[in-house]
């Protein structure tokens, strides 16, 4: 089975209650590039990531998508549209293939009156969303594109980071990070609240300093420190 992200919202489900909301739904397979929900539908049904990543967007005004969050396996979606009954604030489509639990929105209400410790799980849970949500609109005041860049970066490797090892050497790799999910510097760009030209701009500073390596679809961060700092 795949790993679920710790602190996930299946992660913290006893086997009872897990149990219950399986009960509840049925597997969903979905393909890189599938749309899970889109923005402004109404809310039909509710997700659980067993398998894969997804990006949750919503398209700007001016063209493009502006990148709100990457989730993994264990995280729920979709459930603040069927709490409340309006249409869905954004779009998920998935990164890499994914398997999900779908619930429908009656049967997930039903499961939340049926096991009240786990409204207050998502209500532990949107509030550190808001609070996310909060300190990356502080950041597009505090911080130049490059600095902006530094954080998702760190993010990914904290998340989505393995020891990286150079090919045709052995041994721990050091403190080498390669970022497992390939991420488009469109996608990055949309992220970050930045054009693309200043994304690759930034992803050459970067470079320079020797912090970052990247290839066609490769991303590894040699200094996670550095960019710490950065960061901050």
């Amino acid at each position: 089975m795949t790993p679920l992200e710790p602190g996930s919202f299946l992660a913290d489900l006893t086997p009872a209650e897990r149990a219950d909301l399986e009960a509840r739904a049925r597997v969903r397979d979905f393909e890189r590039g599938d749309t899970l929900f889109s923005e402004g539908e109404q809310p039909g049904w509710v997700a659980v990531l067993l398998r894969g990543r997804v990006k949750a967007f919503s398209y700007r005004e001016q063209g493009g998508e502006a990148l709100l969050a990457v989730r993994g396996p264990g995280a729920l979606l979709g459930e603040v549209a069927a709490i409340d009954g309006l249409p869905r604030s954004a779009s998920v489509a998935a990164l890499e293939p994914v398997q999900a639990l779908a619930i429908g929105a009656d049967e997930f209400m039903a499961f939340l009156q049926a096991h009240g410790r786990v409204s207050i799980l998502i209500m532990r849970m949107l509030c550190q969303r808001w609070r996310d949500a909060d300190r990356k609109r502080v950041e597009f005041g505090m911080f130049d594109a490059t600095g902006r860049v530094a954080q998702r970066l760190v993010e990914l490797a904290e998340r989505f980071g393995v020891p990286y090892v150079p090919r045709g050497e052995t041994g721990t790799g050091g403190e080498s990070v390669r970022i497992t999910l390939n991420l488009s510097q469109e996608e990055l760009a949309g992220w970050v609240g930045a054009s693309r030209e200043a994304v690759s701009k930034a992803l050459r500073t970067l470079r320079r300093h020797g912090w970052i390596e990247t290839g066609r679809r490769r991303l590894i961060v040699h200094d996670l420190q550095a960019l710490r700092r950065h960061a901050r």
